[in-house]
């Protein structure tokens, strides 16, 4: 069996794995090296094929033999192939990773201005890209003649494509520009893929500007580095068949609806049935607060409930694949969206008011629960993906989200 893997410095969690399980039969592994080990390791004979990260894209090209066209003309490598006499050949597939994540988008660059955040190895593949298919490519850097401080002399930019950390797990919620800065804007394409959404694609997605977020261009490269390693070729198909497994695996199903709806019994189902991490909003809230969610209201009131809410939604909204059951007002913060849709399918549930229970909850408990709902549905639409009557059966429940997320 060809053993393979992907190379970088410090690598945490990474997505690799399990996308080159989906694409070929041999052993794929994190390689965590040092940089004083760096030459030890390439020239060691212990790895077949080899993915490459940050910060070594650049630094291997000196250990390889031979280079493909795209990684002789960039000078970066993401991919290592050890011939059968122990020579190293570099690749470059981030190029063709990018080339199909804007195919797929449906993002025309062809004649377009086109403004490359960031000016790391990164950029200059996708600068390479975007100029590949007639785009007007300007960088923009911290540093360099075109910054972030002079973004207005380039307001009529019509795409923009991020290439930065900026936004990247763990630190979402940030974006390297305001798209208001841009009415002329397009297109956006962020080669981040976790969050799924960043805050720049979530502003993307809120002023209806097509866009595309970066695992469709890690699976693309992916399909391409797993050729070079087995050296069978992948047909296409499998592009969108891998993205989709990913993206399913990865994805938040958030649960929204009124207090008493069944959002905790339907989670707990759900993480049973799908072998998921089923978490309880509330239940953080409390441990967080160190007292019950009725004497949080008794000391800070709603406001200091809704600010320590806002806490755990931001916290639970950056993990991948787990289950989060919402308290039932959360939705009155319109802050609390990006953070539960950056990962997730949101899904609100609903149930006839007859059948909600007030005990244990103070705003249930203090207002008529026919103005309630009145006041709530709007909000609860606005931050659905899908809405699911959780009237009958549970297994009815559970079937219809199953149906749902495929």
């Amino acid at each position: 069996m060809l053993h393979c893997g992907l190379l970088g410095e410090t690598l945490g969690h990474s997505y690799s794995p399990m996308i080159h399980h989906e694409l070929g039969d041999y052993d794929y592994r994190l390689f965590e090296v040092p940089r004083e080990r760096l030459g030890s390791f390439l020239t060691s004979g212990s790895w077949d094929g080899l993915n490459v990260t940050i910060p070594y894209k650049k630094a291997v090209v000196p250990y390889c033999t031979e280079l493909s066209d795209a990684a002789a003309k960039l000078q970066s490598v993401n991919t290592i192939v050890r011939r059968p006499d122990g020579t190293l050949y570099g690749d470059n597939t981030d190029l063709y990773g990018f080339l199909y994540m804007v195919r797929r988008s449906g993002i025309s660059p062809a004649g377009k201005k086109a403004l490359v955040l960031g000016s790391g190895g990164a950029s200059v593949t996708v600068k390479a890209a975007l100029e590949q298919l007639g785009a007007h490519v300007t960088v923009i850097s911290r540093s360099g003649p075109d910054n972030y401080t002079n973004l207005d002399r380039h307001a009529d930019a019509e795409i923009i494509a991020n290439t930065t950390p900026v936004g990247m797990y763990p630190h979402n919620g940030s974006a390297a520009v305001d798209l208001k800065q841009f009415p002329c804007c397009q297109g956006v394409l962020d080669i981040v893929y976790n969050p799924a959404r960043t805050a720049l694609i979530l502003q993307a997605e809120e002023l209806g500007i097509p866009h595309a977020s970066g695992l469709s261009m890690l699976v693309a490269q992916a399909k391409r580095s797993s050729e070079q390693f087995s050296g069978t070729p992948i047909g296409d198909s499998a592009l969108e068949r891998v993205e989709r497994i990913i993206h399913s695996r990865l994805r938040n199903i958030i649960l929204i609806g009124m207090p008493g709806c069944g959002k905790s019994t339907v989670a707990s189902a759900l993480g049973a049935a799908l072998n998921r991490e089923a978490v309880e909003a509330d239940a953080l809230i409390a441990e967080k607060a160190g007292m019950s969610i009725p004497e949080i209201f008794a000391r800070s009131g709603e406001e200091g409930f809704r600010a320590l809410e806002t806490e755990v939604l931001a916290e639970q909204g950056k993990r991948s694949g787990i289950i989060l059951s919402t308290g039932g007002g959360c939705v009155t913060r319109r802050e609390n969206y990006p953070l539960l849709h950056q990962n997730g399918t949101i899904f609100c549930l609903t149930r006839d008011l007859s059948k909600l229970p007030t005990d244990g909850r103070p705003i249930s408990q203090s207002t008529d629960l026919s103005q309630l709902y009145a006041r709530r549905k709007p909000l609860y639409a606005q931050f659905a993906d899908v809405t699911v009557s959780n009237d009958g059966a549970l297994e009815d429940t559970l079937n219809t989200i199953k149906e749902a997320l495929s």
